[in-house]
């Protein structure tokens, strides 16, 4: 029996700066160090795009820290890595970032339950500066709305 990994990695800025539209659940093609260094927790998604390259979709900019324990077999950092989904998503994918302002970018990576590492990926528009001033408000009206609901007990 396979225990509940707890390991999620989040891209913070991805709903500050684009409003979801879409989101999917892809398998992503690593190498043999990238797991175990994800399961340290070593992974970042700060500066993170998709983008298709014949007909196939690619994780950019994704930071994987070498495994401490890799010796000469260890992996790149930054090397680009394929991400696995169906055809039909990804030719909804492809049509949807024609449209203009849409992009693809990932959310977070964790590990599932049988032990892959998962990206959430979601299909993006990119936000106004009134927006991200609108989403901030909207956060603290929430975080005030919490405290006087904990105070009144």
């Amino acid at each position: 029996m396979r225990r509940k990994s707890n390991i999620v990695i989040r891209n913070k800025r991805a709903t500050f700066d684009y409003e979801i539209l879409d989101r999917y659940v892809a398998g992503i093609q690593l190498f043999g160090t990238e797991i175990k260094s994800i399961r340290d927790g070593k992974a970042s998604l700060t500066e993170t795009y998709c983008t298709f390259i014949n007909d196939e979709l690619w994780v950019k900019n994704m930071n994987i820290s070498t495994y401490f324990f890799g010796t000469y077999n260890n992996h790149e950092p930054r090397r680009d890595r394929k991400l696995l989904l169906q055809r039909k998503e990804l030719n909804k994918l492809m049509r949807g970032t024609k449209e203009t302002g849409n992009t693809i970018i990932p959310i977070q990576l964790f590990i599932n339950d049988n032990g892959l590492a998962k990206l959430e990926i979601g299909l993006a528009q990119g936000k106004k500066m009134y927006d991200k001033r609108q989403s901030l408000k909207e956060k603290d009206d929430k975080r005030e709305m919490d405290r006087a609901r904990k105070g009144s007990f």
